[in-house]
């Protein structure tokens, strides 16, 4: 049986989790869907995302060290894994950081309302 990490079961360690990230996380809005192994995709709001992860809506349960796979609109699909479900959020780490070049073009076309801005 899975455990699913609860990030503010102990606000220390949490804490700690938000100052020791391997990227800083970015606030956006970005339509997306996620899809676990083994299941069908289904549509989720992306709420942060950094060289590293995201952060996503997901009413269902997903336990922790499920392999999902996040696509972004123009993008290719993201293989990623749980490593927390809470409170219809789920937490995700990047199987392979994010370039930083697709990044910032995230960046550039969402800045958190999930309206999409083309660059010029």
């Amino acid at each position: 049986m899975h455990r699913d990490w609860d990030p503010y079961a102990n606000e220390a360690y949490y804490q700690a989790t938000q100052e020791d990230r391997c990227a800083p996380r970015s606030k956006v809005n970005i339509p997306a869907s996620l899809r676990p192994s083994g299941a069908k995709s289904f549509h989720t709001v992306v709420h942060d995302l950094s060289l590293g992860g995201f952060s996503a809506t997901s009413l269902n349960r997903m336990h922790v060290g499920t392999i999902c796979w996040l696509t972004l609109p123009g993008l290719e699909s993201l293989q990623s894994e749980v490593v927390w479900w809470q409170r219809g959020q789920v937490g995700c780490a990047f199987a392979s950081l994010l370039s930083p070049i697709i990044h910032d073009n995230i960046l550039q076309r969402y800045r958190g309302d999930g309206v999409y801005r083309p660059v010029a």
